[in-house]
């Protein structure tokens, strides 16, 4: 089913961005940061308190924003989101695909196929539908398509457990290059950020298993593990990242991967 847009092409109009994981970390950052800079903000997320806490964020500094309430592991809940912005500003013109998991940690021999399953559905496939759902309403004016993949599976290797996680993050990668080809013809500009060590919740969806030990491998690392400013970033650092593809300061950039972990990947790759 194509999603059908009712576009206003009023130059005045304010442009509108899809932040998938919008509820919290990155994502909400995110989309504080475009809705300051005048964006209409769909918020996809599953349901609950974190998700209409950001909203109402957003709202009461004078913003637009709606919840979207969906996970983008279904089909029909993320093209219900991206339909339901449409009808709501009768555009799109930014997707941040930010949604995402880290699964669980274990290795290999241990790794359940329904672990591996979930890991990549929610990742890469997560990923594709919102992008798949994404293209008929950026379309009709070209857009921004920003996904956040990782430092792992890109240029680290070490952190042990994550195989189902650095396999979902290298797909993204090659799947945004793809697409940075395949929607040129659109005008829409396909890129990835690559984020090391976040100061985020996402640990709190993380199940490490005992077997992460065993296959451990010591690394050690000069006293403070990030070069630039020894310690982690921010998601505010990143948002300011995805606000800069989102614009058109960045518009002959596509299909390209961008490292935000002030040097931690040149340190451990």
């Amino acid at each position: 089913m194509t999603i059908q847009p009712h576009l206003d092409k009023s130059a005045t109009t304010p442009k509108v961005a899809v932040v998938t994981g919008a509820a919290s970390g990155i994502g909400r950052a995110s989309a504080i940061r475009l809705a300051k800079h005048g964006y209409r903000i769909g918020l996809l997320d599953r349901p609950g308190d974190e998700l209409n806490d950001a909203v109402a964020e957003i709202t009461a500094s004078g913003g637009e924003a709606i919840a979207l309430e969906a996970d983008i592991a279904y089909e029909d809940q993320v093209q219900q989101a991206m339909q339901k912005t449409v009808n709501t500003w009768g555009r799109l013109d930014v997707l941040f695909a930010n949604a995402g998991i880290n699964g669980v940690l274990t290795s290999i021999e241990e790794m359940a196929s329904a672990d591996w399953n979930q890991t990549l559905q929610i990742n890469l496939t997560g990923t594709f539908l919102c992008v798949k759902y994404a293209i008929e309403p950026l379309r009709q004016q070209g857009g921004s398509i920003i996904i956040t993949s990782s430092i792992n599976g890109n240029r680290v290797f070490s952190n042990f457990g994550m195989c189902a996680y650095s396999t979902s993050k290298a797909g993204q990668v090659a799947f945004m290059k793809m697409a940075a080809l395949e929607l040129a013809r659109y005008r829409i500009r396909v890129n990835a950020v690559c984020p090391g060590a976040i100061k985020t919740h996402i640990g709190e969806n993380t199940d490490s298993r005992p077997e992460v030990k065993e296959i451990t491998i010591p690394v050690k690392y000069p006293e403070g593990s990030q070069p630039l400013e020894h310690k982690p970033g921010s998601a505010e650092q990143v948002a300011n990242l995805v606000l800069f593809l989102a614009s058109d300061q960045s518009s002959h950039i596509t299909g390209t991967e961008i490292f935000i972990d002030g040097a931690e990947s040149l340190l451990r790759g």
